[in-house]
């Protein structure tokens, strides 16, 4: 069964607005200070971080000339007087929907209601450890009760029961669970007459949750992705976990743990906290596809809208300074407030931008070092400035191009008065680039860039002109390793994230290796025969073998089939990263094994003894070992042949140790080979006797038979 991903999962308005906002500030260079962590998700704020943004605990510890910006939970009415007071530039990145609630609060019960208002209690369902609901107490003038569930609230107005009869006002946090939410309004309705409840639940914070809900229950298993300090993904665990077991990872790594646990569903779901990114969305979704070995649901490749990547925003938007409060006459009503889902669209218009850059074509009419002269089929002369040519600072146009040659442009300016337009070819190239980086993202291609630069966050990769993020965790190096090694290489990756209003896109170099991994298994099975002779690359050295990369997948060479002789240590025959030359001894295609084998048939000792030392022959051997009825002599690397006792020398010898010692070199004769058994008997006293005629000539028949006695003797 395939892997299905709810539709809504990933990053809701608030949190990219939040995100888009800060980085729109340190994407242009304003130095940033976070008043707390901007969101409930560390690999966001790291990323943050890293690109220079500092948090603080409190804004006196703003440091001067940085712009403070409030996290997406809001803060306590005291310390937006506390900024305003310090005087500090601000950056509101609070929620639309929570500063909602701080208006809802502050105009019916706080110091925005009518004058002559008595003093109103106020019930919020929610975590009260939680900074959003710590701002929003600070907003009501009466008393206020925070609860975690309907039981909690239900407790709480039977144990005071002067409330049931005040104008309570009721709020949500806007992650509250839904369900918990509707049973918290039934018991406000029976007990409470005259409550004035406002449903404050985020609409996407419902939505995820009902979509949740609808997935576990049509799934076996579901895993919830997003930090555990996270509220509204602890609620997600809360809602899948009622109906199925229910899982939660912060990222891919978490799941290697969950392996063996997930393996035994055949269908499960995944849904993220509105707080996690659409890059540690795909990479928990690829690495579970590859740890269960199943599909992903067609419809979950193509990630949500919601799920938009970590980009910069306008800087109009960026630097919006703290809203006033209204006059207490003017305060906020109940119907003051559109619908959520209006009031969503509302805002979501507002931060959209357009370009109006025009393409044309240009046709050269003049050309040299510093600019290009063309003719658009205009009035105005066109002008290319050198600087405006190309993304490559080596390009010369004036070798390049030549007259009557057509190019694609982007208008950058028009002066009438002067008639001319300003045009770039750069930057039309650029846009080219990433309409194919957007493409890329759609058919999941592969593309090759070079590393331009190493940042503490990861690299980034220059394709066509185009920058693209690869994070450290996706650039395929160890977590921890230095990435300093992989400025000025050319590498391979998939485009995982695109934001298309920012130009904005992240890649994964591990993403294509994987995928070029699998292609190469893929082709390696179908065409992969016992035999085949395959130069590899040494990944590893264990005790009892070497593993080799042969080309997108590993093999292994048992130590047995290193050398024909004994090997002590693999290390002695091969090193980490050399190149080895193997070939296929056995395969196993359901188990994926491979066995290699890298000592050749050529190099065989007993093939070298069968062609250059046969049965008869002279060999000069070293004596390597004794036993009570010989000697052992090696005659070649690998093969050892037994001199019996008898065989030493040419007269009765007790122990080998009389005649022979350890290393001494011997001549001896080949008077025997069992290949099958892989045995082989010398003689010394053989080729004693061989030689013996050769001596006779020097000799009178009288000294002959002397020589013959004495021997005897």
């Amino acid at each position: 069964m395939p892997i299905t991903l709810a539709k809504s999962a990933g990053f809701c308005f608030g949190v990219r607005r939040a995100v888009d906002m800060t980085h729109g500030l340190l994407r242009g260079g304003t130095p940033v200070t976070l008043l707390g962590e901007l969101i409930h998700n560390r690999q966001v704020i790291d990323e943050l971080l890293a690109l220079g943004a500092k948090v603080v605990d409190a804004p006196a510890q703003c440091s001067p000339g940085d712009v403070l910006v409030i996290r997406a939970h809001g803060v306590s009415k005291e310390v937006m007087a506390e900024i305003e007071s310090l005087g500090l530039s601000v950056c509101d990145a609070t929620c639309p929907f929570v500063k909602r609630i701080h208006e809802l609060v502050a105009g019916h019960s706080g110091e925005n209601a009518p004058t002559g208002t008595p003093q109103v209690p106020v019930i919020i369902a929610g975590d009260p450890g939680h900074p959003e609901v710590a701002g929003i107490r600070s907003y009501a003038r009466g008393p206020v009760f925070a609860v975690r569930s309907a039981d909690e609230l239900e407790a709480l107005l039977l144990e005071r029961p002067n409330l049931r009869d005040l104008p309570v006002i009721a709020v949500a946090q806007t992650t509250f669970r839904a369900e918990e939410w509707k049973k918290s309004i039934k018991i406000l309705k029976s007990l409470c007459t005259n409550a004035k409840i406002f449903d404050t639940i985020c609409c996407a914070t419902q939505s995820r949750q009902e979509e949740a809900r609808a997935l576990a229950g049509e799934c076996e298993a579901m895993v919830v992705i997003g930090d555990r300090r996270s509220s509204n993904t602890s609620k997600l665990l809360a809602v899948c976990g009622e109906l199925c077991p229910s899982f939660l990872v912060e990222g891919s790594g978490d799941l290697y743990q969950l392996k063996s646990g997930l393996s035994r569903f055949r269908s499960i779901g995944c849904t993220a906290g509105a707080s996690t990114p659409a890059r540690t969305i795909k990479e928990v979704l690829s690495t579970m596809s590859e740890l269960t070995q199943e599909p992903l649901n067609p419809e979950t490749e193509a990630m949500p809208e919601q799920a938009a990547p970590i980009e910069e925003a306008p800087m109009e938007e960026a630097a919006a300074v703290i809203e006033e409060a209204p006059p207490a006459d003017e305060a906020p009503q109940e119907e003051d407030f559109p619908p959520l889902d209006d009031f969503t669209a509302a805002l979501e218009k507002s931060l959209n931008s357009m370009s109006t850059d025009q393409k044309v074509k240009g046709v050269v009419t003049a050309v040299n070092q510093s600019e290009i002269q063309v003719d658009i089929g205009r009035k105005q002369t066109g002008y290319v400035a050198a600087s405006e040519y190309s993304n490559d600072p080596n390009a010369d146009p004036a070798k390049e191009v030549k007259i009557g040659d057509v190019i694609d442009l982007i208008i950058l300016k028009t002066n009438d008065a002067e008639g001319t337009v300003q045009l770039s070819k750069k930057k039309f190239d650029a846009g080219q680039a990433w309409t194919n980086i957007i493409q890329a993202e759609e058919d999941g291609a592969v593309l090759e860039g070079k590393v331009i630069d190493v940042i503490k966050g990861g690299v980034l990769v220059m394709t066509g002109g185009v920058r693209v993020f690869v994070p450290a965790s996706l650039t395929g190096t160890p977590r921890g390793e230095n990435l300093d090694g992989m400025k000025g290489q050319t590498v391979r990756f998939r485009v995982i994230e695109v934001n298309k209003p920012r130009r904005r896109a992240v890649g994964s170099i591990r993403a294509a290796a994987q995928e070029e991994r699998r292609a190469a298994e893929r082709s390696f099975w179908e065409n992969a025969e016992v035999g085949q002779v395959i130069t590899g690359k040494v990944k590893s050295l264990v005790s009892y073998g070497v593993f080799v990369d042969i080309g997108g997948l590993d093999g292994m060479v048992h130590i047995s089939e290193l050398s024909w002789g004994r090997v002590k240590d693999p290390s002695e025959v091969l090193k980490v990263g050399g190149e080895a030359e193997v070939y296929i001894k056995s395969l196993d295609p359901e188990k994926k094994k491979i066995s290699l084998g890298y000592r050749k048939l050529e190099d065989n000792p007993w093939e070298v003894l069968r062609a250059q030392h046969p049965v008869g022959s002279a060999v000069e051997a070293t004596v390597v070992s004794f036993t009570s009825f010989g000697a052992f002599a090696r005659v070649l690397p690998g093969v050892d042949g037994l001199i019996h006792v008898s065989q030493i020398a040419d007269r009765r010898v007790d122990k080998p140790q009389e005649e022979l010692s350890i290393g001494q070199v011997v001549r001896a004769k080949v008077v025997g080979i069992d290949f099958e058994k892989r045995r082989v008997s010398l003689s010394i006293r053989a080729l004693l006797e061989d030689e013996a005629p050769e001596a006779e000539d020097d000799y009178s028949d009288e000294d002959e038979v002397v020589f013959s006695s004495s021997s005897e003797d």
